[in-house]
């Protein structure tokens, strides 16, 4: 059994074949997806899937960093999380994490004070609901430890998903909480100086993630990406800790059981 502890398969990417991208699921024995919000633009997508398929996926919810970026709303839309998290829609029982929140200073860095803002606001939900948070993090690493370093020992875990980071950062983030690393696509790539990190990173603290439709791993990069291509991850965990592929598997499923409480 795998675990995707990252998936956007409600995105419009799938509108064609969706059904048929989670029989390949089924046949890939990736029974669990775990789904995380963007923002109000594609909760409706969320919650339709959530309601069409209970057993096979599990909901979260939070405001991505990007979505506060030229968004006058976005204390509102912060404000809406917390709405949700405490009175979940219609056909919806609960929300599993607060996610996918962090940092993303990639496209621009005028909105810094405002997505850690945002970030921190929805860090405290995640400890008021006892849930864990799914960070995303990109050209903001130094300042995500930094954030993080502030909740040590307040009981705060979660996975930091995509993790694309050094060995020093890793151990800096795994010292606040009880948090796992989101291995995905990029780890495959020919190139990729991820793969060494990931040697390093025990398998206690690894789970396995697509954030389809992105981050395609080989040998389908530049296809669009699917949660059944996380067999093709945990293969290739599988080799750089010199150990067999079911091994990962159960591992990695435990480990996501144990954060998500799933």
């Amino acid at each position: 059994m795998l675990i995707d502890t990252h998936s956007h398969i409600y995105e419009p990417e799938f509108d064609a074949d969706r059904n048929m991208a989670l029989q390949r699921c089924a046949e890939a024995d990736v029974r669990l997806l775990l789904l995380p919000a963007i923002d109000e633009e594609s909760h409706e997508r969320l919650f339709d899937l959530v309601r069409r398929h209970p057993d096979l996926v599990r909901p979260m919810m939070g405001l991505h960093p990007t979505s506060v970026n030229e968004n006058p709303r976005w204390r509102e839309q912060v404000a809406q999380v917390e709405e949700l998290l405490q009175r979940p829609p219609k056909g919806i029982e609960r929300f599993y994490g607060v996610g996918e929140i962090g940092l993303d200073f990639y496209w621009s860095k005028e909105f810094c004070c405002e997505q850690i803002e945002a970030f921190e606001q929805q860090i405290e939900m995640a400890l008021r609901y006892d849930l864990p948070i799914a960070v995303h993090t990109r050209d903001a690493w130094e300042q995500m430890c930094d954030v993080i370093e502030r909740y040590r020992g307040r009981g705060l875990r979660g996975v930091f998903h995509a993790f694309s980071s050094d060995e020093e950062c890793y151990r800096r983030l795994r010292r606040c909480g009880e948090f796992v690393f989101g291995v995905g696509g990029v780890v495959t790539f020919k190139k990729s100086s991820l793969a060494e990190v990931v040697r390093h990173i025990p398998l206690e603290d690894i789970v396995l993630e697509t954030d389809c439709p992105y981050l395609t791993p080989a040998p389908h990069r530049g296809e669009r990406n699917e949660s059944s291509y996380v067999k093709y991850i945990c293969a290739k965990v599988a080799e750089l800790h010199n150990t067999d592929y079911e091994h990962v598997a159960e591992q990695t499923t435990e480990n996501a059981k144990r954060i998500f409480r799933l």
